[in-house]
């Protein structure tokens, strides 16, 4: 769907064209919209009609497992996508919809936008690693035998960070600690990272690398983060990776 901005400037050039009344303009341009899914969304044609996936098939297109956003969540994707209907979400922006879900539904910002995602990769609003907006975008977790500050301190410290990442190819923006980071890339995309305490002992990390060109890169970059996290883990003490994805 449109940013709301360039929704209305949409609606006054159609009514420019057809004579037809704001709601009538807004209602047809929405229509459209929503008719046309990307390529791979899991939506399939039925004449000029996309039909929408069966709920057995919500994890596989939104990415993650049920068992694992209903631990996380409370919900799993078939409750999700019914309770954001209900809202309209499928004619939100991204931003409305992660801000629903954090918002009413006391979700905590990761899974919010996880919850974000999947749902408009199953309603055929972006295919798997697409945004809304055209670009790409590639995820990558990791569990470690660490203490969660200490895991954030492998990010946050230049000295221990060169052990894994070179310095030339991400700078931080901001750090939240121990819980989140976002690193400006440098060809101009983002990088956001989640941290989350497993016990006392245990972590994981979340990356993921936004605002991507094209599918090439995203492939590239995921075998890439696949990689330093690998090193991650041979430069933390006593870490041992227990899962990832």
């Amino acid at each position: 769907m449109p940013r709301q901005k360039d929704l209305k400037r949409l609606v006054r050039a159609r009514m420019d064209k057809t004579g037809e009344a704001y709601t009538a303009a807004r209602a047809n341009i929405i229509k459209k919209k929503r008719s046309v899914r990307p390529a791979n969304s899991g939506w399939v044609a039925n004449g000029d009609r996309p039909v929408a996936p069966k709920a057995s098939e919500y994890a596989r297109l939104a990415g993650i497992s049920d068992a694992k956003v209903k631990a996380q969540t409370g919900c799993t994707w078939e409750r999700w996508v019914k309770a954001l209907d209900h809202h309209g979400a499928e004619n939100m922006s991204h931003r409305e919809i992660a801000g629903l879900v954090s918002r009413k539904y006391k979700t905590p910002d990761w899974w919010a936008q996880t919850v974000t995602v999947g749902y408009e990769r199953i309603k055929g609003l972006r295919a798997r690693g697409q945004r809304r907006d055209g670009t790409y975008e590639v995820s990558k977790s990791r569990t470690f035998d660490v203490p969660v500050s200490e895991l954030f301190g492998a990010w946050s410290d230049a000295r221990l960070r060169r052990r894994w990442l070179a310095e030339d190819e991400a700078r931080i923006r901001t750090a939240t600690e121990p819980k989140s980071m976002r690193l400006d890339w440098t060809d101009g995309s983002i990088i956001a990272v989640g941290f989350v305490a497993k016990g006392t002992g245990k972590s994981s990390v979340a990356v993921q690398h936004t605002r991507l060109t094209d599918r090439a890169t995203a492939d590239r970059l995921r075998k890439y983060w696949s990689d330093r996290l690998d090193a991650l883990g041979e430069a933390l003490p006593r870490a041992g990776s227990a899962s990832g994805a």
